[in-house]
């Protein structure tokens, strides 16, 4: 006989899993939960279906996130229209949680795309600056082994695309939760949504302002890239060159204070100005880090050479009382040690769109 208590356990404890991204997929935080909530066999009728899994999401979601939700729901299905008028060619279609609205933190917006190559595909976002990567996974379905290719793409909101062949576009996929038919809009249709769900939004004029919005990430990258022609003194940087330092740098501070992504930021910019001017490297890496770090990193990055100056001794007590008033002084000598030790020759280090991406998910889960 079904146990309703221990399905509604089971559903909860799936749920908390995969809002806290410790699951993705379904089955196995059912599996997972069902373990943690009763170490005994439990009945196929006892787990709960993807569905309802899905409303404890929602629930923590609408816990947790409160109306910056809401605000980010807009302003996904605004980028989704922009990235579908971009895409037109190849009949895109939204699904998902930006859709139907189920949104959470960490969500990514959704999107099938239809052509017989992705090349065309990564043409266009390569002149529209977006960085992607392209993964093709192989999946038993309906008895036969189908290969599907995803497109990430890192940009404000996390984006998936994925590429079936162009034959397929007036073919009708079912939902792996419902087993219905997937809900999906194309063009005119979520035109019509934004128009009916925010029936005072100027959608013209916000897809313009979302199209020159730039993304920080993008701007940070650009700005750490030509660090890796930078070569530095041997005396003082024996590891390489610029950036190969900043990534040594990066990792540390990620050891040290895990969920600080100023730290972290501060950490892997602080040596960005060296690729525009190596003798006024702070100077000119703040100018150009202007409006897309926050006052804590500006502080962090711009005192980052007095720290230095004060743990070898050479720093004057004027100068060190001034560090010492800031509630950031702690973290500014701890940025100054990893700074010291980021310096070691061969040492394995993240890539830096890694790096990045660790930084902007760090970003998205503390809100």
């Amino acid at each position: 006989m079904p146990n309703p208590r221990l399905r509604q356990q089971i559903a909860f404890e799936a749920a908390r899993l995969m809002y806290e991204r410790q699951e993705s997929e379904y089955m196995r935080a059912k599996l997972r939960a069902a373990r943690r909530v009763c170490r005994d066999w439990v009945k196929n009728s006892d787990l709960p279906s993807n569905a309802e899994i899905r409303e404890h999401v929602q629930q923590f979601a609408r816990l947790f996130e409160g109306e910056q939700r809401t605000a980010n729901l807009r302003d996904m299905r605004l980028e989704a229209l922009r990235l579908m008028r971009l895409l037109a060619r190849f009949k895109p279609r939204l699904i998902g949680s930006v859709l139907t609205g189920h949104i959470r933190r960490g969500s990514d917006i959704d999107l099938h795309l239809f052509s017989d190559s992705t090349l065309p595909i990564e043409s266009i976002l390569e002149e529209e600056g977006l960085p992607f990567t392209i993964e093709q996974k192989q999946i038993l379905k309906a008895g036969a082994e189908r290969i599907f290719t995803h497109i990430h793409v890192a940009d404000r909101f996390p984006i998936e695309f994925t590429v079936y062949g162009s034959h397929q576009a007036s073919e009708q996929f079912r939902s792996s939760i419902t087993g219905q038919p997937i809900e999906r809009a194309d063009i005119p249709q979520l035109e019509e949504l934004l128009r009916r769900e925010y029936p005072d939004l100027a959608l013209e004029d916000e897809l313009t302002a979302a199209a020159e919005k730039v993304d920080r990430f993008q701007v940070y990258r650009s700005l750490l890239l030509p660090l890796a022609g930078v070569a530095q003194s041997r005396e003082w940087h024996p590891e390489g060159d610029a950036l190969y330092h900043s990534l040594q740098v990066f990792e540390l501070a990620r050891d040290e204070l895990p969920y600080d992504e100023e730290f972290q930021l501060a950490a892997l910019l602080h040596d960005v100005g060296k690729g525009i001017d190596p003798y006024d490297h702070v100077r000119t890496g703040l100018e150009a880090l202007e409006g897309y770090i926050t006052p804590r990193t500006r502080w962090l990055i711009e005192h980052h050479m007095e720290a230095r100056a004060l743990a070898d001794g050479t720093l004057g007590s004027r100068a060190r009382q001034r560090l010492e008033a800031s509630p950031d002084f702690e973290e500014l000598q701890l940025l100054a040690d990893c700074d010291r030790r980021g310096r070691v020759p061969g040492a394995q280090v993240s890539e830096l769109d890694d790096a990045l991406d660790a930084i902007r998910e760090l970003a998205r889960q503390c809100g």
